[in-house]
């Protein structure tokens, strides 16, 4: 679906919160008609930021227990984390300039 790295209960920890560079973490479904909206999107970004940003992606279905912890109720829901921190949070398929803003701060 996307090049995002697949992150998942084994590997949070290293891709996520040890991170050097701030990560855009996507909560995600195979069956979301809005996840696969903004999926280009998240491809873009992880493209034109590779230096200074890491996408990743969780599915939601196969591991439904981390969304859990991380409060996700909708998907898409994205989430950015810096220094092991998450520091935004958005529910909702938006406009890749909202989804800019929730990072650009930060890189």
């Amino acid at each position: 679906m996307s090049s995002g790295i697949a992150v998942n209960n084994g590997n949070f920890e290293d891709e996520v919160l040890k991170s050097p560079v701030p990560v855009l973490l996507d909560f995600w479904a195979e069956w979301c008609g809005p996840c696969r909206m903004i999926g280009p999107v998240l491809d873009q970004i992880a493209e034109e930021y590779s230096d200074r940003l890491k996408v990743c992606k969780i599915n939601v279905d196969e591991e439904n227990e981390l969304a859990g912890r991380h409060g996700v109720v909708s998907i898409p829901t994205l989430a950015v984390y810096r220094d092991g921190k998450l520091v935004r949070q958005q529910a909702g398929a938006v406009p890749k300039a909202q989804i800019q803003a929730l990072f650009s701060d930060l890189i």
